[in-house]
Parts: C-alpha cells; sequence; structure tokens
C-alpha cells in the first residue's frame, strides 16, 4: 500500500517516512531533482522508500507514473509551488483530498483577502487592476490607502513583497513591480503593524485545533526577510483561546475543512489581521520545531489525512518538549556559496545547536533581501521559545555564510 508525495517541503521527509511506516503504507517521492532532499535521504535507509524522477510540473508524466503504482491509497503535496498539480492529480485519481476550488483559493493571496473582508474577517480589502502595474496606483490610493503592500497573489518566500509607506514610494515600486516576473497578479493590500506570527493549526471536520503559535521575526522595513522563528509562543491563556478560535473562523471562511494549515498573521493594536493563509504545514525547522516541541510525529498526521482518517492528533493529549527555534542563514553578500566557517563552535554552545544545510557549495546565491538567500538554518532549544530564541541567535552569530563573487564575463567581452 502506497501513499505518493509530490515534491516535500527541504525538511521533514524522514519524519514522514516514519509516519507511513508506522500506518503500514510506503512512501512513494516524486521529484524533478533528488537531490534537494539531500540531507534527508543521507540520513534514512536506502530501502525506506521509494524515489522516482520526474517531471512534477508535468501533470501527465505525474499522473502516469501513478497510474502504474500498485495499491496507490493518498497523495500528499505539501509546497505551495505544486500546491495545484497536487489538488488535480487527487482529483483525478479519486483519492481523499480538499476540494480543489479552495486549494486554487488559498493560493490566490488578492482573493483570499477579499473573501476575509466580506466575512467581516479583515479591515481591508485587495486591490487590482487589469493591465500593466502603474494602471494600480488609482485603485490602490482609492481602495486601499496608504502604507500598503504590493504582492504577487500565488508568490512565496516573502518574493516580489514590496512596502509603500507614502505616495513618493509608490510610483517607484510599481515601475520595479512592472519589471518582475510574477507567478500570479500584482495586487495591493493595507500594511498591518505589528508583529507577526505562524498559527500552526490541525483542522478535520471543520473543526481547527490550535497546535501553538511561531513567532517570525523579520528584517527591517522596507525588506520582509524571514529571519528567525520560535515555537510555541507563550501567549495568555484568554489570547490563545481567542486566537484559536479566530484561525477556525479564517479558516472555514475560505472553506479550508481538512488538514494542517500555517496561517501567518500580524497582531496589530486592533487584533490579528491575516497576512496569508499557506495549505500546509509550516515551512523551513516549523514542522520539526512541532515534532519535538509537541513530543509526537505530526507527520502522521499529514499522512492520516492523506488516506481520508480523521487525524489523532485533532485528539491527543500532547506530552511535550523543550521550545525550539532557529534562525536562517545569509551571507553577507551574493556570490556563489562557499561554506560556512564556525561550524565547530556549535558543540561548546548552550541548546543543542546545528546546522541544517539548505544550499550546497556552488549554488549562486544572488538574493539577499528575501528567503532565496538563505544557505542552511542554526536550530537551538531551551525551556522556553524566548530562551531557545537567545541561543538560537548566539550560536549563528558565531557562523560566517561564505561567498565568492559570482564569475563576470570573460575580460574583453563589452
Amino acid at each position: 500500500m502506497t501513499v505518493a508525495c509530490l515534491e516535500s517541503l527541504t525538511f521533514g521527509l524522514g519524519h514522514l517516512v516514519r509516519a507511513a511506516g508506522a500506518l503500514g503504507e510506503r512512501l512513494l517521492l516524486l521529484t524533478r531533482d533528488p537531490s534537494y532532499y539531500a540531507y534527508e535521504l543521507e540520513r534514512l535507509p536506502t530501502d525506506s522508500l521509494d524515489v522516482v524522477e520526474t517531471d512534477t510540473f508535468d501533470v501527465e508524466r505525474v499522473a502516469d507514473v501513478l497510474d502504474r503504482t500498485p495499491e496507490l491509497r493518498g497523495l500528499i503535496s505539501s509546497t505551495d509551488t505544486w500546491t495545484l498539480v497536487g489538488a488535480e492529480l487527487t482529483a483525478r485519481f479519486s483519492l481523499p483530498g480538499l476540494d480543489g476550488a479552495v486549494l486554487r483559493l488559498t493560493r490566490d493571496k488578492a482573493a483570499v483577502r477579499n473573501r476575509l473582508h466580506e466575512a467581516g474577517l479583515t479591515r481591508g480589502r485587495a486591490a487590482e487592476a487589469a493591465g500593466p502595474g502603474a494602471k494600480l496606483r488609482g485603485p490602490l490610493l482609492k481602495e486601499v490607502g496608504l502604507p500598503a503592500v504590493l504582492k504577487d497573489t500565488a508568490g512565496t518566500g516573502s518574493q516580489n513583497v514590496w512596502l509603500v509607506r507614502d505616495e513618493r514610494e509608490l510610483d517607484p515600486v510599481l515601475r520595479r513591480a512592472a519589471q518582475r516576473p510574477l507567478k500570479g497578479r500584482l495586487f495591493a493590500e493595507p500594511y498591518f503593524s505589528g508583529p507577526v506570527y505562524s498559527a500552526e493549526t490541525l483542522t478535520w471536520a471543520g473543526r481547527t485545533r490550535l497546535l501553538g503559535v511561531s513567532s517570525r521575526l523579520m528584517s527591517a522595513e522596507p525588506h520582509f526577510r524571514e529571519e528567525i522563528t520560535a515555537f510555541p509562543v507563550a501567549f495568555p491563556k484568554a489570547l490563545r483561546v481567542s486566537l484559536e478560535r479566530w484561525t477556525g473562523e479564517v479558516l472555514a471562511a475560505v472553506g479550508y475543512t481538512d488538514r494542517f494549515a500555517h496561517v501567518e498573521f500580524a497582531l496589530t493594536a486592533d487584533g490579528p489581521e491575516v497576512v496569508e493563509i499557506n495549505p500546509r504545514i509550516g515551512g523551513a525547522l516549523v514542522g520539526e520545531g512541532l515534532c519535538r516541541a509537541l513530543g509526537v510525529n505530526v507527520y502522521e498526521a499529514v499522512a492520516e489525512a492523506a488516506l481520508g482518517r480523521r487525524p489523532r492528533l485533532m485528539d491527543t493529549d500532547l506530552p511535550g518538549g523543550p521550545a525550539v527555534a532557529f534562525v536562517l542563514g545569509y551571507p553577507a553578500e551574493p556570490g556563489v556559496f562557499t561554506g560556512v566557517a564556525g561550524l565547530d563552535r556549535l558543540a561548546d554552545m548552550p541548546g543543542k545547536p546545528a546546522w541544517y544545510p539548505v544550499k550546497r557549495i556552488g549554488d549562486p546565491v544572488e538574493h539577499l533581501t528575501d528567503s532565496r538567500g538563505y544557505a542552511g538554518i542554526v536550530y537551538a532549544e531551551a525551556e522556553t521559545a524566548e530562551l531557545a530564541t537567545h541561543r538560537a541567535v548566539a550560536a549563528a552569530n558565531t557562523l560566517r555564510v561564505l561567498t565568492e563573487p559570482l564569475p563576470g564575463p570573460p575580460t574583453g567581452v563589452r
């Protein structure tokens, strides 16, 4: 009996393999590039899962592989990039899964904003304009106001996100946005001031359980580069209860009835405001942190949901574990990634710090203003998320992500 996984997040594959095995299933990983999962695959026994290399953007090719898979019982699609491909394949093979229309909605940030506004769950609407980005100027000023954020409706990893604080910044930002290739459409929404968090939730049959909240510390304005995450944030009980109720209402408003979600929100002076809804478990080391801090393999719930079963995690008393934090390791300069200095110092530091590599030696690092630029992650743990953050930052401060200049054009070439 097989559960297929259409690509995966960078980390968590090992937990997913063990989760499938505990349920009597075998995991099949479909991927364009198995080396992307080298860190996880090197730590698993060679016969613990099946890996098939194929063009995972080609629905027909993936369908052909699935058609030849004996006893296919479920499909897991846990990345933003392949969400809609996974939805189409799930429907084609009549596998358990969310309504494709719901997933298409969650991948359209402007549509989500307007749906939540209609439900009374956000103060602001999205503004769009037909045609070039400059045409967005009028609708933005009229319908959204300033400060505002310009976004790609299908963007990921804080890419193609621009803050406009005043009218003086608006036209230059619109010109920059017009030059960027987008995965979706350009739109504008209000900028909600306040610390940003992520609600890590599991929903089944329309009921949502808040597993905890992750902090989301980011770079200074005007960029939104993710830098530090910790879990679980210690909210007062009354606020935690209200956040659980609110996230349940948010997910219900977009028709989200089952599975994990990663709901980013700003906690403003007037209450929480959604930043975006991700129909999956959190990226980077969020899944790892959930497993350690909650004391359970949360990926068993991922596999159970893919099989159409009510996840036991919906009702389990969580044994708990250490709080966790991690820091994304960016180089000081763009270039070719050549390694990390200072890894030997982690052994003497508190919190069991560890380096989780993302990039490989020789990979280019061209973008340092969003999450495309980090080369790895420094993880640490402690009794509270606050202490874990201190330990992770201290460990990260001992490391240097190294780059060499990108090769330029040959001498004499104009």
